[in-house]
Parts: structure tokens; C-alpha cells; sequence
């Protein structure tokens, strides 16, 4: 009994180390596990109606890169919300922008500015299965962000690309379908 009691202090001790004792009320609100913690939950999260309480009409997308949710804006106080993924560090951004163009099985360039920071990546990749723009792409104004599909669904609820939002494609088709060109997109942090 006393061996167990010790392993469970010790164990306590190195978690209370790992995540530290007086940072955050919750320990995976921030901290080493916090993006891991976040891609569990947004993949526990599937896409559902959600109360809304903001003031935007209807058909407005509402992007929280905190929460790293896409709400989509119902009107009569709903708001559909569907798990994504942000840009990371020193990539992320909040402002808003509206729809300018959409596109299915989008091709993809990657901008001069990602291929200085990864000159490997192909300069052309048609649109299709893997493709990293997945099965729609919503362009956003005149900068280089997209609101995206995604091959990579593991990504969802962490903060992993250049500034686009990510989506599974399964959940970007669905908004596709939603949205128009002239939509606006407000994003958090």
C-alpha cells in the first residue's frame, strides 16, 4: 500500500512539474498540452447547431482561432459550429475579410513567402485527394488566406497552418454549400 501511495505522489509530482501548479485554473487551457488537448476536442465536437448570441446576421462566418471553431451564423440566435485548424504561431490573424472566390478541388501555389520559408514544397499541385486544399477552398479578399479543406482531418483543433483556416472536408463541403461570394468572415483570437 505504501508503494502505491508513492508512485501516485510521484506521479502527481511530475505532472504538477510538467504543467505547473498556478498557470491556468485548467492545465490544458495552455501550456506543453494544449494543442494536443485541443485536437482531442475539436474532433470530439462533431459539426452541430449551436445557441448564438453574437449580433452578426445571418449567413456571416465567425471564426474563433482560440476556440479554433467556425461558427456559421443561422440567424433566430443559432449558429452551426464545426471544429478547425489555425494558423500557428506568428501565422495567426484576426480581422475581417470577405468571400471573393470559391472553389471545388481547388489547385494549389504555394505563395512566394511559404515557398522562401520551404523551398521543397512543388511550385503546382493539381487539385485532388492530396491536394492540402482538400475538396473546397473559399478565398478570402485579396490576401493569401483561404477558408480550406483539408487531407490531414488529425490537424483539426490545432494551430499547425500559415493563417488559412482548415476544415475536414467532409465539414468544408457542408459550409461551401452555405456560403456565397460576398460572405463576411470575421476572425478572432
Amino acid at each position: 500500500m505504501t508503494r502505491r501511495r508513492s508512485l501516485a505522489a510521484a506521479a502527481f509530482a511530475a505532472f504538477t512539474l510538467t504543467v505547473g501548479t498556478a498557470q491556468a485554473a485548467n492545465p490544458f487551457d495552455s501550456g506543453p498540452l494544449a494543442d494536443f488537448m485541443n485536437i482531442f476536442r475539436t474532433q470530439a465536437i462533431p459539426r452541430e447547431t449551436v445557441a448564438w448570441k453574437g449580433s452578426e446576421k445571418a449567413g456571416t462566418i465567425v471564426v474563433s482561432t482560440s476556440q479554433r471553431r467556425l461558427y456559421y451564423v443561422l440567424g433566430r440566435g443559432e449558429a452551426i459550429r464545426y471544429g478547425v485548424g489555425v494558423g500557428r504561431q506568428g501565422f495567426s490573424w484576426s480581422g475581417q475579410k470577405t468571400v471573393t472566390m470559391k472553389k471545388e478541388w481547388p489547385a494549389w501555389r504555394p505563395p512566394a513567402q511559404m515557398l522562401a520559408r520551404r523551398p521543397d514544397l512543388p511550385r503546382y499541385m493539381a487539385g485532388g485527394q492530396d491536394n492540402p486544399l482538400g475538396a473546397r477552398a473559399m478565398y478570402l479578399g485579396s490576401s493569401l488566406y483561404r477558408i480550406h479543406g483539408s487531407n490531414e482531418p488529425e490537424t483539426m483543433g490545432a494551430a499547425v497552418s500559415s493563417g488559412c483556416i482548415r476544415m475536414t472536408n467532409k465539414d468544408v463541403v457542408d459550409l461551401y454549400d452555405r456560403v456565397r461570394v460576398g460572405t463576411v468572415v470575421i476572425v478572432r483570437n
